[in-house]
């Protein structure tokens, strides 16, 4: 039982975050009673922000819109917890958000140090409230007979434990928990030593603080100098052999956080647009201009990542800014040890391209700016409907020299086109129908396959989800999974060229992508997918109720967006999650007498 009080007494006060900060107390902010040598931190200098949401009642929408949420009220475990949810409210005086917000106002800081000790330090607005909240737990621990509570002076103050990894004492309006009397000790031991050696006073925090910004609401630090000393961290970030693809997408990603000091994360809420965005910021060295993972370094100031293309059903949208030529003249310094696999497939392109050297002859045409395009598909009902249903994809490059390398492409599609059908022809499987149609002013290449003598259109089989196509509109090339999304691209490209898409300076990823298009895609599949996990599993109801939370949370997040770069001279990535919370019910009108 000691247990779960310690639990609660944990939870009610690690998981405060919100609001706008007060005035510090004369004890100075929470990271000054952290020692320097903590090997994450995480501050919220805002926390009424975070608690938003719970307060207007817009995350209960969203949990009761969540499936299977009524089961879990059903359960005693959670019926439990809400009583005395609910009791806390009503000896405190106020809801459970009201009340959280009003005992971390000033500020919440949390921190890991090594052999895994914990401290967390809250400064409240309300310390009456602080006070009560302790002496409610405090006394439901003692009339425990099988607790372990107890209580001692530590560096002058009455300290209390609700169990053997708790300790707490409060100082005014300031909340002081590590995981021990001990560690206690040490967190207490800076009231004496301000100018100590504080967390706050470390050069490598403050350097991150001013990286995240001063209107953060909230930042995790970590010390990356202390963490990469754990053996199996630094075996993880040493150079090894590398995968192609991931090479290609997370260029200096991996250097530049084996070579930095120190990480950070930023946290920044708006209330008014309902948005969540993280910003990761680095202190690592830039991708060098001379390194392995140059190829992803834009060559001039104003370079970068294009905008992503808009077409109908989209999904995902992904801008890269990737030198392929350069890339691939790198391959022995970025994975030397697939020398054997990439003499196979340069062999492969050298019959596709008649020869051509694949560095300087083919992929030297490509600019490199590069983007992929994900979309739901919309069926021909004179078709049918395949199923499993698989997203489009595609492909699209813009070449330099489009006239000299139009029929060069051409001629490697249609031989792998060709090859295909013939490896599906061993197996008596159908094999593709070439056709030359044109799409506006542009003559493009699709290969599909017949529905002849086929009689039940309800449920093909999967090849229905693909129609390769190629279409080179302009100085474009589109090679897409299907007709129907290479036709929109070509009415994309159409409308970028008349804007001049300006490119996203410095920045050389970026990752957009719309929650409901996830969760349709996902609904689409829902029947093929609980079948597959039955089969994993052996039996089972194949977690029903986790896949349609899945398609429901991602019905929430309304836009997601990733960037990747660098700004001010350091490496960054900004993610930001744009919310659609579930409408909220109408209040119920009192029923007049």
């Amino acid at each position: 039982m000691a247990k779960t009080f310690s639990f609660l007494f944990g939870l009610c006060l690690t998981a405060m975050a919100g609001g706008s900060a007060i005035a510090a107390q004369e004890a100075g902010g929470p990271t000054q009673w952290i020692p320097a040598d903590a090997v994450l931190a995480v501050e919220f200098f805002q926390p009424k922000a975070l608690l938003a949401p719970f307060g207007d009642g817009r995350s209960a929408a969203a949990f009761a819109a969540l499936p299977g949420a009524g089961r879990q009220k059903e359960r005693p475990g959670f019926e439990k917890f809400m009583r005395v949810v609910k009791y806390l409210e009503s000896q405190l005086g106020t809801d459970w958000p009201t009340g959280l917000a009003k005992m971390t106002g000033g500020g919440v800081a949390f921190a890991l140090r090594p052999q895994q000790k914990i401290m967390l330090i809250a400064d409240a607005e309300d310390g009456q409230m602080l006070t009560q909240l302790h002496e409610f737990l405090w006394k439901a621990a003692s009339g425990n007979k099988s607790g372990t509570v107890s209580s001692q002076q530590v560096d002058g103050m009455t300290a209390w434990s609700l169990g053997p990894k708790e300790a707490h004492t409060i100082i005014g309006k300031r909340l002081v928990l590590a995981s021990g009397f001990n560690e206690l000790q040490t967190t207490l031991a800076f009231r004496s030593q301000p100018a100590g050696a504080s967390l706050a006073a470390s050069p490598a925090y403050q350097a991150a603080k001013r990286a995240v910004g001063p209107d953060a609401a909230g930042m995790i630090f970590v010390n990356m100098a202390v963490l990469k000393q754990a053996p199996g961290l630094a075996k993880a970030l040493q150079p090894k052999d590398s995968n192609p693809l991931a090479a290609l997408l997370f260029a200096g990603i991996t250097e530049s956080v084996s070579a930095s000091n120190w990480l950070a994360v930023g946290l920044r809420v708006n209330e008014k647009e309902d948005t969540l965005a993280l910003q990761v910021v680095t202190d690592g060295a830039k991708l060098d201009a001379k390194g392995p993972a140059a190829f992803a370094l834009p060559a001039k100031r104003e370079e970068g990542a294009l905008p992503n293309l808009a077409v109908l059903r989209q999904i995902a949208g992904l801008s890269l800014y990737r030198d392929l030529r350069r890339f691939y003249g790198a391959k022995d310094q970025l994975f030397p040890e697939r020398t054997s696999g990439l003499i196979f497939f340069e062999n492969m392109m050298g019959i596709f391209f008649c020869g051509r050297d694949l560095t300087d002859d083919v992929l030297a045409h490509a600019r490199p700016e590069i983007r992929l395009v994900v979309a739901n598909q919309q069926y021909d009902p004179a078709v049918g409907t395949p199923s499993p249903q698989i997203p489009a994809f595609a492909l699209v490059l813009q070449l330099r020299d489009p006239a000299q390398f139009r029929e060069i492409m051409e001629e490697a599609w249609q031989k792998a086109i060709g090859l295909a059908s013939f490896t599906r022809g061993q197996k008596a499987d159908p094999g593709f129908v070439i056709d030359r149609p044109v799409h506006w002013t542009t003559k493009y290449s699709v290969a599909r396959f017949s529905t002849s003598g086929i009689k039940d259109r309800s449920k093909l089989d999967m090849r229905f989800n693909f129609s390769p196509s190629l279409a080179m509109p302009g100085n474009y090339l589109i090679l897409s999974s299907t007709e129907q999304l290479a036709c929109d691209l070509m009415d994309a490209v159409g409308r970028e060229a008349k804007q001049s898409s300006a490119p996203l300076a410095q920045t050389h990823s970026l990752l957009e992508a719309k929650g409901d298009r996830v969760a349709a895609a996902l609904l689409a599949n829902h029947d093929v997918i609980l079948r597959q996990n039955i089969l994993k599993k052996g039996g089972g109801d194949g977690d029903a109720g986790g896949i349609d939370a899945l398609i429901t949370f991602a019905g929430f997040v309304e836009q997601l967006r990733l960037s990747l770069g660098a700004e001010s001279g350091l490496n960054q990535a900004k993610l930001e999650l744009k919310f659609k919370w579930p409408a909220q019910p109408e209040p119920k009108m009192a029923r007049a007498r």
